[in-house]
């Protein structure tokens, strides 16, 4: 899901189905006609008017095909989800904490659905493109989700916590909080195609650590930093610094404890997992974000907040 939601966006093909059917639109149009009036209806919409006029119907396709798929793939995780669910709540296999758990696992799948719709609403109007903050909040939702998923089986395979170091602990929580955020602006970053401009490592530009754009680009300042794209792509690259530097900090604190072996696995899976994370994002700014490579780097941060989440659940009582 999140390989083909990152090729959706790189490929600006996410507002290629401009309505939302959710039994009927699971299976894609099947003949000529039916193609033709999906297109049809693509042309009424600004993405084709404004960037998109000389598409074939071919190109159209071609779109369509990711947005579909990203759709489907939606739809078949929340029921891999929700039948199994049913099952063991019927059955009396859960327990009261684990069906809890569930039902915020449930809801917040439910909600990630309505986000997706809810950003792709917003590309249908004037711009033909998407709101960053509601493409932020539907990432941000869709890597949350998966984080609690995955906390709540750790809870399943490790059912006993142990007492831990607490300062160590909220260093993790830091951590975790700061890698977020910097998920929401790499979000930023994709919604605003700020990746496309100041294409240089470690300088933004040639001989400047920050471009003059940084805090000009917008009046008031402070929208620099939220809506500019040279502001945001300038914050993404300072939290880059700070999230590895507070791994390394974790990591450097880890050898006064004495840990167990999950507990060191976590620690040593963060550092590679950020070092490798840190490259791919210096190569995706510096080749002007080919979709592979986009892609890699999106793939990065979630096997990096998989090993955040992993680390902080070995380090809670």
């Amino acid at each position: 899901m999140v390989v083909v939601g990152g090729i959706t966006r790189l490929t600006h093909s996410g507002l290629s189905i401009s309505n939302y059917k959710l039994i009927s639109g699971t299976i894609p149009p099947m003949n000529d006609t039916e193609w033709q009036e999906a297109f049809n209806l693509y042309k009424q919409y600004p993405e084709y008017q404004k960037l998109n006029n000389q598409f074939t119907l071919q190109d159209f396709k071609d779109i369509y095909f990711w947005e579909w798929l990203h759709r489907v793939i939606g739809r078949f995780i929340g029921l891999v989800f929700f039948i199994p669910f049913m099952y063991f709540l019927i059955k009396k296999q859960l327990s009261k904490s684990t069906v809890k758990k569930s039902i915020i696992l449930l809801c917040l799948g439910a909600f990630q659905g309505f986000l997706g719709w809810y950003m792709v609403k917003s590309g249908l109007v004037d711009n033909p493109d998407v709101s960053h903050y509601r493409l932020a909040a539907h990432l941000t939702t869709a890597f949350i989700t998966f984080a609690y998923t995955f906390w709540v089986a750790l809870d399943l395979i490790f059912p006993h916590k142990k007492d831990v170091n607490k300062a160590f602990r909220n260093l993790i929580r830091l951590s975790l909080t700061i890698l977020l955020l910097q998920i929401i602006y790499g979000a930023f970053v994709a919604g605003l195609d700020a990746g496309f401009i100041h294409n240089h490592w470690p300088m933004m530009s040639e001989g400047k650590f920050m471009h003059q754009t940084v805090y000009i680009e917008q009046s008031p300042l402070y929208k620099n930093f939220i809506e500019g794209k040279s502001g945001v792509q300038f914050v993404h690259r300072i939290l880059a610094y700070i999230v590895v530097v507070l791994i390394l900090l974790i990591w450097k604190k880890s050898k006064k404890l004495n840990l167990t072996t999950y507990q060191s696995k976590g620690i040593n899976s963060l550092l590679i997992i950020v070092c490798i994370q840190f490259l791919l994002g210096v190569f995706t700014i510096l080749l002007q974000v080919p979709v592979w490579l986009g892609v890699a780097h999106q793939i990065g941060a979630f096997f990096l907040l998989s090993a955040m989440t992993f680390t902080m659940h070995r380090f809670s009582k």
